[in-house]
């Protein structure tokens, strides 16, 4: 048999994070889809987020400790490490070999240039059913938006993209 382009496996990419509805999506998917990717690779993905460390900046007054940052730095790889083995073990539970992978980066971003840089076929993902544009009411009335994750992925991924919204009780 000729090995050209249409022998090779395809790649399906499922993005976690910590929620209730990553793991709802990953139990679905695995329920779902599990004969559809019995030829696939399969990559559990998270992304851990930038930290925002001007509070340690401020806190220590202006000579925050280079140790103390790299703790921090390692204690969320540790999180975001234990969050993929925990989605590893019920991919083995479920019969799915799966590799695991994480960025550091904003998650919405970190997701789109992992599809774009590994070639991913089809990209899944939970719905934490914000809408695409969630407000958050700061201090003082201030009001910030942030972004769906899986809106920005549906609007800047090249392949698609599967959205899992866990059905209301």
């Amino acid at each position: 048999m000729e090995q050209g382009r249409g022998s090779e496996k395809k790649k399906v990419m499922v993005a976690i994070d910590d929620s209730e509805i990553s793991h709802y999506t990953l139990e679905w998917f695995l329920d779902k889809l599990r004969d559809s990717i019995a030829d696939s690779d399969v990559i559990i993905f998270t992304a851990q987020p930038n930290s925002d460390l001007g509070y340690l900046h401020a806190s220590t007054f202006g000579t925050t400790p280079a140790d103390l940052v790299a703790s921090i730095q390692e204690n969320k790889k540790k999180i975001a490490l234990f969050l993929l083995d925990k989605a590893k073990d019920i991919c083995a539970r479920h019969g799915v070999d799966v590799e695991i992978m994480t960025e550091i980066g904003d998650p919405k971003e970190a997701i789109c240039e992992v599809v774009e840089k590994l070639n991913i076929q089809l990209l899944v993902l939970g719905s934490h059913d914000r809408g695409p544009v969630q407000r958050i009411k700061k201090k003082k009335k201030k009001r910030a938006f942030l972004g769906s994750v899986s809106n920005y992925c549906v609007h800047n991924v090249k392949c698609p993209v599967l959205v899992v919204k866990k059905p209301a009780v």
